[in-house]
Parts: structure tokens; C-alpha cells; sequence
């Protein structure tokens, strides 16, 4: 069956039916798994199981969240679960006793998902997982949405994976699982009703409006946190940093290879024009990241994508250059120049996935050529003399509730402990 599995799982990324077969497979084998788990154990009341995307990463809300709880005295007596996909080296990060790693996909992740009395995820989670009555599932998600998600996208054949109407049956099939909704605005507020269809579920009172918790450390951290991150990554202290962090393209992806790069970015120019005075950090997409190739430019471009908190990025870089991901506006709450590359901007706006908000309210330049960039980075001393008006504007809109308490916001408002009601 191993033999055959792995032969299936091989023509899985050449042939779209192999493909239907394989994800079906494991479909049918998670199922079955969970199920077991699902009648054998009970809910713990003290229990709380946290993913951040997928069992990628430890970072984003759940991480914020956790590090909240585990300092409050009526968690004591609580068992934290902490998913992930690579185990390996991940004790490294936590210290408390109480806290446990599992490996994603297992069979002590169903068992304890099986258990776990509150759910804490910023992404969706597997289909066969069933929350039982008693269960609560905290959808952090992870971002203020610039480009349309879910049941909001109106252009169909942009995405390569999943047509329209899958992607609206995904949304609303992890919808219905949701018990509360954390939303950093107004703006989120309403994208997230609209876009997971709380409306027609009749959930929209499940959204809780307290900020993200993620942007505490924005708020939060130290100057320590930067000279021991700088350190970390054997960055040289004489230089200032750019961080890039582009999303990836839903139409570029090719059968047998997965999604492809396509950086729009020399930079060995870059390194030429601007290697005296900076250093610029790629902090890529996860479903492209490992086809960077950084070869002879070790002294001045550093591949991040796999650092798991990008909020330590933020905090150890001058400027932020990012085309339609939604890490602008967590950056925002630093307060320091934004350059928006967007070089296939009409492209993306008509056949990929069109925005949620007017781009004039940008709190930076938008640019279509490398030229252009390398121009804006050069003078990036007039940037607040151009964009300080939008960029408060931008603040007060998208970002009001950022003030590093959303986590102890948000606990309060979703797990309830000691007898209080949920």
C-alpha cells in the first residue's frame, strides 16, 4: 500500500485526475481517523489546542494569544497544545511546562483536537475535523484583507487550484464551524461577514472587534528585541534594512512544478545601485519561497521566508516593499515608509483578484518599474513629506485598535474560566 501511495502521490503533481484520487485518499483516511478520536475522548474544560497557518509557523494571533494566557493565574491548571508540521527544534521555543507539541496530521492531533475544549486557528482548518457542541473554535485569521478572499472574489479562472464556487464552498463549510471572529475594524468586520458568508449562516454576531492581537509586540517590544534579532540573523549593523514581502500569484501555477516565482526584481542591481547603504530582506510566500535563489548575494540579500514570526522582521526594518499582501497594514502601526511594487497591477486587478479598498488610500508610492523602486528607496528622506496626511488617515481607518491589549481583549471576550458563562 506504501508503494502505491507514494506512486499515486508522484503522478499527483503531473495529472489532475491522480491528483483528485490522491487528496481524495487522504481525505477518507483523516476521516476515518477522526472519527475514532472523535467518540472515544471527551472535551477537556482545560484544554486549548493553537495552529498558526497550517502548523507552519509559531507566530501571528495564536501566538500572541498563548503568550497572553499562559502569564494569567486562571490558566494554571490549563494544558496548552501547539501544532506543527516540522517538530523538529521546536521545544526551543517553549518554556512552559504546561504546553505541549504535537505534530500535525497525526494521531495525537486528531485525539486532541478531539479534546481540546477551545480551538485557536488563524487559517481554515481540515474538513474532517468536526467540532462537537461543546467546543469552541477562536478564528483569528491572519490579516486586514486588501485583495477580495473567499466569497467576495469575483473573477472566475484566477486561481489555477479551485474555481469560484469551491472556493465559496470552502469558506462557508469552515464558516459554520466558527464560534467568534476576530476582527481588527470596521473594514475587516464587514469583509469577513461578506466574505465567509456569516450573513447567510446567520453568524455575523460571532465577530469580535477588540484589534488583533498579533500587533501587540508592535507596540510592545523592546529595543533589545531588535539588537538580539539583528544578531540572530547575522545582519551587519552598519546598514539599513529593507524588508520584501510579496504575496504569490494565484494563476502561476503549473502542473508537475506548483506555483511559480517570478520576482520582477534584479537584484544584483539592486545590490549595486543600493548595497553601500542597506540590506534587503525577502520574506516570500510559503507556496514559492523555496524557489529563491540567492547565490553571490549572501552580503546583501537574506532569504526570511521561513523565519516564523514575521512581526521580528518588521520591527529590525527601515522600509516595507510589498505589492497586494496584507502586511502593509500591520507595518503601519511602525510608522515608517511603505513602497508598493505592484508591477503587474492591472493584470492582477481585472483577471486575478481585484481589491477590497481604493489604492489612493495607500500611505505609500505605488510602483510599476524596478527603476522606479530603486528610485523611491534612494529618496526615501521625502516620503513623509508626500505620505504623512494618508498615512494618519490609513492609521485611523484600519488600525484604531491597535494599542498592545488586544490579546488580553479578545481572552476575555472568548474564553470564559472560573465559572463564567459561554
Amino acid at each position: 500500500m506504501g508503494a502505491i501511495k507514494k506512486k499515486i502521490k508522484k503522478l499527483s503533481s503531473k495529472n489532475y485526475f491522480f491528483r483528485s484520487i490522491y487528496n481524495n485518499m487522504k481525505k477518507i483516511k483523516r476521516k476515518i481517523m477522526y472519527r475514532k478520536m472523535y467518540k472515544k475522548f471527551n472535551v477537556n474544560e482545560k484544554m486549548i489546542i493553537f495552529e498558526s497557518f497550517w502548523g507552519k509557523s509559531y507566530s501571528c494571533s495564536p501566538k500572541a494569544i498563548y503568550n497572553y494566557i499562559i502569564k494569567q493565574p486562571e490558566f494554571n491548571d490549563f494544558k496548552f497544545i501547539w501544532v506543527f508540521k516540522d517538530t523538529k527544534n521546536r521545544k526551543n521555543f517553549f518554556k512552559d511546562p504546561r504546553t505541549e507539541i504535537v505534530k500535525y496530521d497525526s494521531k495525537k492531533y486528531y485525539q486532541y483536537f478531539a479534546q481540546a475544549k477551545y480551538w485557536v486557528i488563524n487559517f481554515r482548518l481540515s474538513d474532517c475535523i468536526i467540532k462537537k457542541k461543546n467546543q469552541v473554535f477562536i478564528q483569528c485569521w491572519h490579516g486586514t484583507p486588501l485583495k477580495r478572499l473567499g466569497c467576495d472574489i469575483k473573477i472566475d479562472g484566477g486561481n489555477k487550484l479551485s474555481s469560484k464556487r469551491d472556493i465559496y464552498k470552502i469558506y462557508t463549510n469552515d464558516a459554520k464551524k466558527y464560534d467568534y471572529f476576530i476582527s481588527p475594524s470596521k473594514f475587516c468586520t464587514e469583509k469577513f461577514i461578506s466574505a465567509f458568508n456569516l450573513d447567510k449562516l446567520n453568524k455575523k454576531d460571532i465577530i469580535v472587534e477588540k484589534g488583533y492581537p498579533r500587533n501587540d509586540f508592535l507596540y510592545n517590544f523592546k529595543e533589545e528585541d531588535i539588537i538580539n534579532i539583528k544578531e540572530k540573523l547575522n545582519l551587519p549593523k552598519d546598514k539599513k534594512i529593507i524588508l520584501y514581502a510579496p504575496t504569490y500569484r494565484d494563476n502561476q501555477h503549473k502542473l508537475g512544478k506548483g506555483y511559480v516565482l517570478d520576482l520582477q526584481l534584479d537584484l544584483e542591481k539592486l545590490k549595486k545601485e543600493l548595497g553601500n547603504e542597506y540590506v534587503i530582506l525577502m520574506r516570500l510566500h510559503y507556496l514559492v519561497a523555496n524557489k529563491l535563489d540567492l547565490t553571490n548575494l549572501n552580503d546583501f540579500a537574506y532569504d526570511v521566508s521561513k523565519y516564523d514570526d514575521i512581526n521580528e522582521l518588521y520591527i529590525i526594518s527601515d522600509i516595507l516593499v510589498t505589492d497586494y499582501s496584507s502586511v502593509f497594514f500591520d507595518y503601519a502601526n511602525l510608522k515608517r515608509p511603505i513602497i508598493f511594487y505592484m508591477y503587474d497591477l492591472k493584470e492582477y486587478q481585472c483577471e486575478i483578484r481585484d481589491f477590497y479598498i481604493d489604492l489612493d488610500e495607500l500611505p505609500g508610492p505605488i510602483i510599476e518599474r524596478e527603476e522606479d523602486l530603486i528610485n523611491s528607496i534612494k529618496n526615501i528622506k521625502e516620503y513623509n513629506k508626500k505620505y504623512n496626511d494618508k498615512y494618519v488617515k490609513f492609521s485611523k481607518k484600519y488600525n484604531y485598535l491597535d494599542d498592545g491589549q488586544a490579546a488580553k481583549r479578545v481572552v476575555e471576550e472568548c474564553i470564559k474560566v472560573n465559572g463564567g458563562k459561554q
